[in-house]
This record gives C-alpha cells, sequence and structure tokens, in this order.
C-alpha cells in the first residue's frame, strides 16, 4: 500500500498549531468528528491555518464559507453558502427537516421552520455527504456569521460525535454562539519566525534597533509584517513606521487599525475610478463579479479601473471578487465619504434583481438612502416578514430597526418601532428591544395612542418575564392586560393569563400584580366576545382557584383538564398554554389527565421541529417520571433536555433534576444541585423556584429520616401559593416531619388542608396519599385500616414511590406495634421498591427499620442496564421499541452516525450484539408507562 504523501507546510514556523490541526485531521479519518474555533487578533494568521488544514487533507471533500460583514442581517446566509455543494441530496432527508432547510434557504414556501430543525437538518446534510469519506468544513471570518447561521452551525458543532464531519471556524472572537467549542487560540510569531518574515518583504538592510522596534510594533502579526512597509522608503522605515505623531491606539486593536491605515495609504494613491470600482466592490458582499461590473457601469467607472487595484494585490476579480484581506474592504468601505458610499449602494439595488434577490436590494436601498424614506421603509418592512418567515428572527428585528430610521411620520414610525421592538424580543435582543420601546413611545399621536400604549407595556412586561421571570414582570403585565380590555378582549385575556403565570414564578417577589391581585383582575375581566377558547376556560379556572378555593374551582378545573386531554386544540393554543394546562389535573389530583397532554404537547414539538420548546415539555415529563419512581426514564428525559438547553441556548430552571435529586436521598449531591438553583432562583427573583427547592429539600430530609429539617423546608414549601400544586405536595412532608417529631397540632393542621386539597378530585392518587398522612395521627385501629386505604388505593396508580412510602410507615407502624412478622412483610416490600427504584435514602430507611426488626436486607445486584448513561438508555429504549436509527435521530436531534455510536455502546456494556436481543435484556419496569411519545 502507497503511503500518503504529506504537502509541504507553506506556514512559517506554527508548530504548535500545526501539531494540533494534523491531529484532528487524523482523527477525522479515524471516523472521529470534531469542531475548532480557531481565533486571535486580524492579520495574526487564522485564514493561513485555515488553508494548512485543507492543504494535509487531500482526501477530503472540502466545502467553505466566509462570513461577510455586510451580509450579517440575511438569515442563514452563511449556512447556505456552506451547504450549498451539498443541496443535491437535499431531497434524501426526512421531510421535516427537507422542508426546514428549503424554506430557510428560500427554495421552497412553507411555515416558519424552527431555527433548530434547520440545524438539525444540517447536522443530518453534512453526516449524509461524509458517509463516502471524510467532509472538512472550513467557515473563515466567522464573527460575522448571520445570528441565524450562527446559531444552526454552533448546534451541528456541539453534535459532531461519531460523524466525518469537522467544523473550523476562524474567528477574531469565538462569539456568543461558538463559545464553549475547543478553541485554538493563534497568537503572534515568534521572534525568528517573525525576523524571517520581514527579511522576506523588506529588501533594505534595516539597523537592528530599528528591526526590533518594527518587530515589537508588529508584535508578530504576519499581515502586519507583511502589509505596513508596503510603499514606505527606507528612510520611512527607519522611521518606525512613523510612530511619531500617531494617534495613541488601545493596545488590543492597536496591530489591526495600522494594518488598515496602511491599506488606506494604498487606496488613497490610486486612480479615483478605481477607487470608486474598489467600493462597489466592498459595498456588494456576494462577490458577484456580474453584478459588480453592472454597478460599475451605471457609475461610468471603465473597466481598466480594475487593472491598478489587481496590479496593488488589493483585488482580484474573476469567477469571483475577491480582496487580499478582510481589513482592506473595510479601509476601502470606511475611507469612502458618505456620499460615494450611498451612490455605490444605490447603483448595486439598481442592478439588483428585485424578484430573485428583494432583501438585499431593499438593503441597498436603505444604505443609500440619504434621510427618511417611506418606499425604502415599507421595502424594508416586506423583507422583515420574509426573514421572519424563513425563521431569520434576527434578520426581521435587523430589518425593522433600519425601517424605523428611515421613517418620518410619527405615527407609523412608532408602530414601526413597536415591530422592531417585539422582533427583538423574539430574537432575545432585550436592550435593544427596550431601546425601540421608548421610541415607540415618544411618536404618534391619534386614535392609536391608547392601543400602542398598552401593547408597550406588554412587550416591556413579555421582556421582563423573558430575561429573568423575575418580581417587575407580574405588574407590567397586569397593567398592560387592563389597558388592553376596552382595545383587544382577546390579547387582554392572553395578557392577563401571561401575568398570572409571571405571578406564580416570582411568587414572594412579586413587586406587585401578586397571585391575588391578578387572580381578581382577571376574574372582573371582559368575557371573551365570541366562544370561549381553551385558554379562556383557563384563565377563568386559575382566577377562581386563587380567589374562591378549590370548592368552587373544581368544575372548572374538571372542565379545563378534559378540554386539553380529550378534545382537539389547535396547535398554537396548545404550544403556547401546554405547561400552564397541566396545572388544572394536578390540582384535581388526576394522573391521566395530566400525562395525556403532555405526551400530546411533546409529540407536536418534536413533530414541528420546535427545539426551543423541547427541554419545557420534557422537563415536565421528567417531573412525571419522577413521581412514578421511573427514575431511568427520568434521568432520560432531564440529560436530552439539557442537551437540548444546551445546544439551543435555552435557559429553564431544573426542575425535574431538583425533585430526582431529593427523591434519590444522596444527600451531597441532591444538596450541591438544591443550593445551587436555589441560589439563582433568589438572584432572579423566582419565587416559585426557591419553594420547588424546599419541597425537594423536604422528601430529601424525610428519606434521610432528618424530620427537624425535612419539617423546616416543609413547612415552608406548604405556605407560598396555599392555593396551588406545590404548596398541596408539601403538605404530605409536612405531616410526616411533624408527626415524627411531636409536632401533632402543626401535623393535624397540614391533614385538615391536604383533605379540602385531595377531597375536590376523589382519585386514588389523592385520596391515597391522606389516607397515608391520615394513619400518622389516628388511633390503633383506625391507624391500620388508613394504611390498607392508602396501600389499596396507592397500588391502583402509578405513583411507586408514594405505594413504597405507605408500606415504609406501615411497616414502621407494625414494628412499633410489636408485630415483627407483619413488620417485616411490608418493610421488605417497601426496600424493594425504594432500591428498584433508585430512592437511596427511604432504601436505607427501610434497612434501618428492617434490621431493627431482626432482619437484614439483601443488598440490590447492579443490574448491566443501570451501567448505561442516560441517553444511552435513551436510546436502547427507543431501539428496543422497534425505531429505527434516523427515526431515534430525528426525536432526540442527533444524527443517524451518532445513534449508531451510542448503540454500539449499549451492545458492549449489555454483551448483546444485534437490538433484537434488547428486549429481553431490558424488560419494561414493573408500573411504568410509556413516557416517550409514540411514533407516526
Amino acid at each position: 500500500m502507497q503511503a500518503r504523501s504529506k504537502p509541504t507546510p507553506t506556514l512559517l514556523g506554527r508548530q504548535r498549531e500545526r501539531a494540533a490541526l494534523d491531529g484532528l485531521i487524523e482523527d477525522l479519518r479515524s471516523g472521529h468528528g470534531w469542531a475548532l474555533v480557531v481565533h486571535g487578533e486580524a492579520g495574526v494568521g487564522k485564514s493561513a491555518l485555515l488553508e494548512y488544514a485543507i492543504e494535509i487533507a487531500p482526501d477530503m471533500r472540502v466545502i467553505r464559507a466566509v462570513g461577510v460583514e455586510s451580509e450579517m442581517e440575511l438569515a442563514f446566509a452563511g449556512l447556505h453558502q456552506l451547504c450549498a455543494p451539498l443541496l443535491d441530496r437535499l431531497e434524501w432527508l426526512a421531510a421535516p427537516q427537507r422542508d426546514a432547510l428549503g424554506i430557510a434557504f428560500g427554495l421552497r414556501g412553507g411555515g416558519t421552520p424552527d431555527r433548530f430543525l434547520v440545524g438539525l437538518a444540517a447536522l443530518t446534510l453534512l453526516s449524509e455527504a461524509a458517509e463516502k469519506g471524510p467532509l472538512l468544513g472550513v467557515v473563515d471570518d466567522a464573527q460575522w456569521l448571520d445570528q441565524a447561521s450562527a446559531q444552526a452551525l454552533a448546534f451541528v458543532a456541539r453534535r459532531l460525535l461519531a460523524e466525518h464531519v469537522g467544523l473550523m471556524f476562524a474567528a477574531r472572537e469565538p462569539g456568543e454562539q461558538l463559545r464553549g467549542l475547543p478553541e485554538l487560540e493563534v497568537q503572534g510569531l515568534q521572534n525568528e519566525d517573525a525576523r524571517a518574515l520581514l527579511r522576506s518583504v523588506v529588501r533594505v538592510r534595516l539597523d537592528e534597533r530599528v528591526r526590533d522596534r518594527v518587530l515589537a510594533e508588529t508584535k508578530g502579526n504576519p499581515l502586519a509584517l507583511l502589509e505596513l512597509p508596503r510603499g514606505l522608503s527606507p528612510t520611512q522605515l527607519a522611521g518606525g513606521f512613523g510612530l511619531v505623531g500617531a494617534r495613541a491606539v488601545p493596545a488590543r486593536i492597536e496591530v489591526p487599525a495600522r494594518i488598515e491605515e496602511s491599506y488606506r495609504r494604498q487606496i488613497e494613491a490610486l486612480p479615483a475610478d478605481t477607487r470608486l470600482l474598489l467600493l462597489v466592490a466592498a459595498a456588494e458582499p456576494v462577490g458577484d463579479p456580474v453584478l459588480v461590473w453592472r454597478a460599475a457601469e451605471r457609475l461610468g467607472i471603465p473597466t481598466s479601473a480594475a487593472a491598478a487595484a489587481e496590479a496593488d494585490g488589493l483585488l482580484e476579480i474573476g469567477t469571483q471578487v475577491r480582496f487580499r484581506h478582510p481589513l482592506v474592504r473595510s479601509a476601502v468601505y470606511r475611507s469612502a465619504a458618505p456620499p460615494e458610499r450611498r451612490a455605490a449602494h444605490l447603483a448595486l439595488a439598481e442592478v439588483t434583481d428585485r424578484e430573485l434577490d428583494p432583501d438585499r436590494r431593499a438593503w441597498h436601498l436603505a444604505a443609500a438612502a440619504p434621510g427618511p424614506d417611506e418606499e425604502v421603509a415599507a421595502e424594508l418592512e416586506r423583507s422583515a416578514g420574509r426573514a421572519q418567515a424563513r425563521g431569520g428572527v434576527a434578520a426581521a428585528a435587523a430589518f425593522l430597526q433600519r425601517a424605523v430610521a428611515l421613517t418620518r411620520e410619527p405615527t407609523r414610525r412608532a408602530e414601526r418601532a413597536l415591530a422592531a421592538a417585539q422582533a427583538n424580543l423574539q430574537a432575545g435582543a432585550f436592550d435593544a428591544a427596550l431601546e425601540l420601546l421608548a421610541t415607540a413611545e415618544a411618536g404618534g399621536s391619534g386614535p392609536l395612542d391608547e392601543l400602542r400604549s398598552a401593547q408597550v407595556d406588554l412587550v416591556r412586561g413579555q421582556i421582563a418575564f423573558a430575561s429573568s421571570g423575575g418580581g417587575d414582570a407580574p405588574a407590567l403585565l397586569l397593567r398592560a392586560a387592563r389597558q388592553l380590555e376596552p382595545l383587544d378582549v382577546a390579547l387582554a385575556r392572553h395578557t392577563y393569563l401571561d401575568a398570572w403565570s409571571a405571578a406564580m414564578f416570582a411568587g414572594e417577589f412579586a413587586r406587585a400584580g401578586d397571585l391575588h391581585e391578578v387572580s381578581r383582575a382577571a376574574r372582573s375581566a371582559r368575557p371573551p366576545i365570541s366562544a370561549p377558547r381553551p385558554s379562556d376556560l383557563l384563565l377563568d379556572s386559575l382566577a377562581v382557584l386563587v380567589t374562591e378555593g378549590r370548592a368552587a374551582a373544581a368544575p372548572m378545573l374538571r372542565r379545563v383538564a378534559q378540554v386539553f386531554a380529550e378534545e382537539e386544540i389547535a396547535f398554537e393554543e396548545g404550544l403556547r398554554w401546554g405547561w400552564q394546562a397541566t396545572i388544572p389535573p394536578i390540582m384535581m389530583w388526576d394522573e391521566e389527565y395530566w400525562y395525556t397532554p403532555l405526551i400530546r404537547q411533546l409529540q407536536s414539538v418534536r413533530d414541528a421541529g420546535l427545539l426551543v420548546y423541547l427541554p419545557i415539555s420534557l422537563n415536565s415529563l421528567g417531573i412525571l417520571a419522577t413521581l412514578r419512581g421511573d427514575v431511568a426514564t427520568a434521568a432520560s428525559l432531564i440529560a436530552e433536555a439539557d442537551a437540548i438547553a444546551a445546544a439551543t441556548g435555552t435557559s429553564i430552571a431544573p426542575y425535574a433534576a431538583v425533585l430526582l435529586a431529593g427523591l434519590r436521598g444522596s444527600e451531597a449531591e441532591a444538596l450541591e444541585l438544591i443550593e445551587a438553583v436555589r441560589k439563582d432562583a433568589r438572584v432572579a427573583g423566582q419565587g416559585a423556584g426557591i419553594q420547588w427547592c424546599q419541597l425537594a429539600s423536604g422528601i430529601l430530609y424525610n428519606g434521610l429520616g432528618r424530620y427537624e429539617k425535612a419539617l423546616a423546608e416543609a413547612q415552608q414549601a406548604s405556605e407560598q401559593a396555599p392555593e396551588l400544586f406545590v404548596s398541596m405536595w408539601a403538605l404530605p412532608e409536612l405531616i410526616e416531619a411533624a408527626s415524627r417529631t411531636g409536632q401533632d397540632q402543626l401535623a393535624a393542621d397540614a391533614l385538615e388542608r391536604l383533605a379540602e386539597a385531595t377531597s375536590i378530585g376523589q382519585t386514588d392518587w389523592g385520596l391515597g396519599i391522606y389516607a397515608r398522612c391520615r394513619a400518622l395521627l389516628t388511633d390503633r385501629e383506625d391507624a391500620e385500616d388508613s394504611y390498607r386505604e392508602a396501600i389499596d388505593r396507592l397500588n391502583r396508580t402509578r405513583f411507586r414511590p408514594e405505594l413504597a412510602r405507605a408500606h415504609l410507615l406501615y411497616g414502621e407502624w407494625l414494628r412499633r406495634e410489636r408485630r415483627r412478622t407483619d413488620a417485616r412483610a411490608q418493610l421488605r416490600i417497601a426496600h424493594g421498591m425504594f432500591a428498584g427504584c433508585g430512592m437511596e435514602g427511604f432504601a436505607e430507611r427501610a434497612r434501618r427499620e428492617l434490621a431493627a426488626t431482626g432482619e437484614t436486607a439483601l443488598t440490590r445486584t447492579v443490574e448491566a442496564r443501570d451501567t448505561l448513561t442516560p441517553q444511552e438508555a435513551q436510546i436502547a429504549g427507543l431501539a428496543r421499541g422497534g425505531l429505527s436509527n434516523p427515526e431515534i435521530a430525528a426525536q432526540l436531534f442527533l444524527s443517524p452516525a451518532t445513534v449508531a455510536y451510542h448503540l454500539r455502546k449499549v451492545f458492549t456494556k449489555l454483551g448483546i450484539s444485534s437490538r433484537n436481543q434488547l428486549a429481553p435484556t431490558l424488560p419494561a419496569r414493573p408500573g411504568a408507562a410509556p413516557l416517550v411519545a409514540p411514533q407516526g
């Protein structure tokens, strides 16, 4: 076999960087995917390192993209550039991914695609293209990628594991989207290498002190060493690059600024026509020579004007227009006078096809406008609509902001400012949104003022809720809802529901507009004009629950639970209010009506590819799985939610993980997470997060038998928002802890509250827990009857931990009644159930009780499936259920190659060789209901 010849490196020095790239390219040949961000100041040699990586990978397919500063507002422009050579494979993708990518690239029509489904489609496309051999993707000037492309490519980069795909980014700074990916920082050349490079461009002999001064000034920056001497005489060089009289420049940007100044000097020496041609090329972001020459023709620039620029090596016009370096483009554009820039953009707008490329044309027209221009502002508005339809929310925000700047008429300007603020809110640019709200408030007059004022308050409240979920949001949203009532009833009622949710999360931190105030306002709000929507029913039921109590709200809560579980709900309605819709069935202690809408929503979100909503659905299901004692499923759901949240930048409090940690009972591990979440909630002003941590701590300490601490935590959890479910769930913890610490009256009062809470639902879940708690406070004969009732009722539910706790408390009671044989039977069952659920704290408590009866609990053997990671367990479970690798990949937002990689690890750990062996090796857990939405 002939050895692969290694190309001769073209870099000077850079041994460390070359060694790193050599290793990564070899990893890619071995089937290990990776991503790398090469970063450093302008001119330091990042692009040269990208070229080096391409040189040493002659056996690989290479795809490329370059970020362009003037294209940062065009959604998915960078991703399209990178994927363009692979689009012949687009039809091979699964329909949702194919459609999402096609819509994003403007190749087909359709609804707005989720931007992370676009990322998944790109991942699958790259993975498919690498099936026949490694694929190297190279993205230069990544700091200028449009936001939608940066998000999608960061999503891809974080999921390269078993793919034969390598992604290299070069950027001056990694930026928010690429932060956290592996990095290679590039600094100036070592002194010897810098001297050698300087000698190659400065033919005259330099005095040693002058040479050292030059090296110190350039800090080893290769581009500076190559470019700064251009056009300078030996006398000027001896002066140290004109340091005398130079303006002080911050050290962070000193070298790039000097390089740009060098380019500016070269540009100023060129003929006027050549300078104007360079400006047209700098203003045209695509590098299309046909467009550049057509625009040049409109400006009267002869073709001979290119000769001087090409002779100086500043510009190359071939199949594409290329500048020697991005700093050349920057120097050309910045050195031009504003009227010259406007003329160049106007010429480009006139030659850009209004049908094929309306958005780039609109952007050129905006740059060409010397002042307010309603026609151009309207064009930008239409471009914003197209960007929104393609999923480019950041691009839509940018178009609208520019439209605001070009609008003279005050009312229209205020309307556009409000629309731009809403778009920036969706894009997560909260500061920009607030500035635009100030603009919206400052302008306009007439009948729209009142509505606009209400809408401004609404957006301001939404920003407060989205940015922290803290104490300011409820009052802002409540004020907006009240203002909207006489103007738009439907929007007002939606806003009341948002305010209710904000007040629930803020809890004790609500500065105004607490849960009672919001609920009273919602109760007195105008009814819907037409037939009530599910959200109207939900708002009314929650408002009555808080203002009039459970008994009054029970029929309404039952109706809402039924509607969301059994009736057809519009997708948007279910998506927006899905998590709030779980409150009524939980208040009614109705397990099925809680589970059904959750699983429906998860399936809808998966089908639509709305990754940003997935962590919320997965977190909710993780809570239910935890309460059912299905720890493996809960851990898998939590792991998937965490992975998607990390990939999408979604921030969500880890409620499921906190509850799972409390139930598992590993004190050190649980407290570390609980205290971290408690601290974050306090900083954010989220009382609900603190209350949830108190509930989890109460469960933890009851399991560990630390009843004084359990009492303190559970009591606090039971006092905040006593009308709602978290305080309701805290009551059993409070009753158990109080009964074990001699606080009988406290336990009795809590039992009375629990009786009222469980009576409205009349379900085995609620009544079983009530019977278990009642047994702790009743006499001998009644206690035994209550324990048996609790076991009987809870045995008909899927809440295995609650049933196990009933056996435990019954066994403890029997031991104290000196009925050791009967006690052992109950404690043995409890210990086995706790061990099976992974509830270490409660299992240890049961073991101690068993030991007190004279019996030693059997040590649970570690099963092979217990060695699987949460993600491996989830993939194995889906494969066991008959899903193919592509189907699993689509559901978990991975690539098929990554699924195959994890399955190979599963097979090794389980000692099997095919997916047919998964069913007998991974039997379904007793009592567990499926928590993964069925396919098809």
